[in-house]
């Protein structure tokens, strides 16, 4: 068979079955690492402690004035392994990017702990950042898991969106707090001028 008849076979093959010559690049990267449901939610991901670990910060508060928990919490975060890769060798983050926040309780008495705190075993709290432009207005997407049931994007309006876009030191992600990707950043030159003078004036103390 000649390539002109093949190309015209293909051709039909893909319209046929809802996939037209223009559509290709509308796929939503994304999918390669998380689920959604028909109507749009995020299906809990279940395998992403196999993920690349990038940091863990303890009480950590992004508003002004005290935090209103009474009790300690670890965040632990992770990046899907491929988005790492190129990172790595980009300083940038490539669509499909799936970030994971988990939230777990910190503790100080168990077992022969005398001093310090360390994790309790319930995760009570779920978040993830996705870059998808060809599925979110503005490229990223925000979902906060209540529990084991889909979740609906967070909706753009929410504050989390504006945080992360006038905080964020690589487009909207805080890799000002992942110590093993800061370097990369800088020697990418991908840092955000307020992020660059901010550790500027850090390390000039």
């Amino acid at each position: 068979m000649n390539s002109a008849k093949l190309a015209a076979l293909l051709s039909v093959f893909l319209v046929a079955g809802g996939v037209r010559a223009g559509d290709a690049g509308t796929a939503s990267p994304s999918a390669a690492h998380v689920s959604y449901t028909a109507d749009g939610r995020l299906e809990v991901p279940t395998t992403y402690r196999d993920w690349p670990f990038l940091t863990s910060g303890l009480d950590m508060n992004y508003a002004s004035g005290e935090g209103g928990e009474d009790h300690h919490m670890f965040d632990n975060v992770f990046v899907d392994p491929d988005s790492l890769r190129a990172f790595r060798k980009t300083g940038s983050w490539p669509e499909g990017t799936v970030f994971v926040k988990e939230g777990r309780e910190g503790l100080t008495k168990g077992s022969i702990n005398r001093s310090g705190q360390f994790q309790a075993e319930p995760v009570m709290s779920l978040e993830l950042h996705i870059k998808d432009s060809a599925r979110f207005e503005g490229g990223w997407g925000f979902f906060d898991f209540g529990g084991n049931a889909p979740a609906q994007k967070i909706p753009l309006a929410a504050g989390c969106y504006s945080c992360h876009q006038s905080h964020g030191a690589v487009e909207t992600t805080f890799v000002q707090f992942y110590p093993t990707l800061i370097g990369v950043a800088r020697s990418m030159h991908t840092l955000s001028t307020d992020t660059s003078a901010g550790l500027a004036r850090r390390e000039q103390k």
